[in-house]
């Protein structure tokens, strides 16, 4: 009796709201100018999944116009996001995204790929359910120095801790913030893949003031073989210093993996950003030969929304370059 009575206590403190909602409409424009010889940095097993393999420019060598590409900084996408206050104490949500080339318009492959999943949380933490970002991804994201772009040295070089950005049919929990600390899981059976074992991804994650630190762990292809990383950034005003450690395999054999660390900096200077970042294998049977890939942009933003950007990337001995300019909405 007691114990019901307590239930219906906590019950009764987050209040009987009317529930309120809201849509948001969202996106980003990316179109730019490149060459890009690197064809590896699109290859599906290393889990980077940001560029499409069958696009024209993507390791073709030619100078020509970029969307959906290597040396953008991002793919242009549309999406609706919402939410439902229910009570003081419990929301609901959903998010829809679909990527487009702005060569053409093309849908992205599967209209909604980027995201489609439908959550509910409170001051407990988040359950997700969907195709959403990986913890691996959100871990990497809290000291990645480019935000993650599609030419990011560290994600081509090693992918996500082995994984795609985003999981299809996954489930997920993610804490709430506990003084800057957070944790994610999320969890993919192997009924919903074909694989021979479920896929599970956990990340940890750290952002206050001028730290910003994550560490995570999976295994995300039927080979048994665990993938890992652990990196930092601290953040001095107008400049930041970055440091990782990663490992990862494909799902070709278990024996078939990449290891390496990295290291860099962006500089600030009003609207002048200058990002210098270097990976380094410590191992690689996926060549079997260890390569230094390094990577240098340069951003200048017109507005909180808008920025032109150029950037090099020296990709497993191959050498990419683009400019173009992103426009958030």
């Amino acid at each position: 009796m007691k114990k019901t009575l307590i239930a219906l206590a906590a019950i009764g403190a987050c209040g009987a709201a009317l529930a309120e909602s809201s849509v948001t409409l969202y996106g980003v424009a990316d179109a730019g100018v490149g060459r890009i010889k690197t064809q590896s940095a699109v290859d599906p097993r290393l889990g980077l999944g940001f560029a499409d393999p069958g696009d024209a420019e993507n390791g073709n060598g030619k100078t020509q116009f970029t969307s959906h590409s290597l040396m953008n900084n991002a793919n242009s996408r549309v999406g609706f996001k919402g939410v439902e206050d229910i009570n003081d104490c419990l929301k609901a949500g959903f998010q829809f995204e679909t990527g487009l080339d702005l060569d053409d318009g093309a849908a992205d492959g599967t209209f909604w790929q980027r995201q489609a999943n439908v959550w509910v949380g409170g001051n407990w933490g988040t359950i997700k359910l969907g195709r959403q970002f990986t913890p691996s991804f959100l871990t990497q994201s809290t000291y990645e120095l480019t935000d993650m772009a599609n030419y990011s040295v560290l994600a081509n070089t090693y992918g996500v801790a082995s994984l795609f950005f985003r999981a299809p049919s996954a489930f997920a929990y993610v804490t709430p913030n506990m003084g800057g600390l957070t944790a994610a899981v999320a969890f993919v059976s192997k009924n919903d893949t074909g694989l021979r074992k479920n896929i599970w991804d956990v990340g940890l994650m750290y952002a206050n003031g001028p730290i910003s630190a994550g560490a995570s762990i999976n295994r995300g292809y039927d080979n048994g073989h665990k993938n890992w990383q652990l990196g930092g950034k601290y953040d001095f005003g107008s400049f930041a210093l970055a440091v990782s450690h990663q490992s990862s395999s494909t799902n070709d054999a278990a024996d078939l993996a990449r290891r390496g660390w990295s290291l860099g900096g962006t500089a600030k200077l009003g609207a002048f950003a200058v990002t210098v970042d270097v990976t380094r294998d410590t191992k690689n049977r996926i060549h079997n030969k260890k390569f230094t890939n390094g990577l240098i942009e340069a951003k200048y933003a017109l507005s909180k929304r808008t920025f032109f950007y150029g950037a090099a990337l020296r990709q497993d001995g191959q050498t990419n370059y683009g400019v173009g300019i992103n426009h958030s909405f």
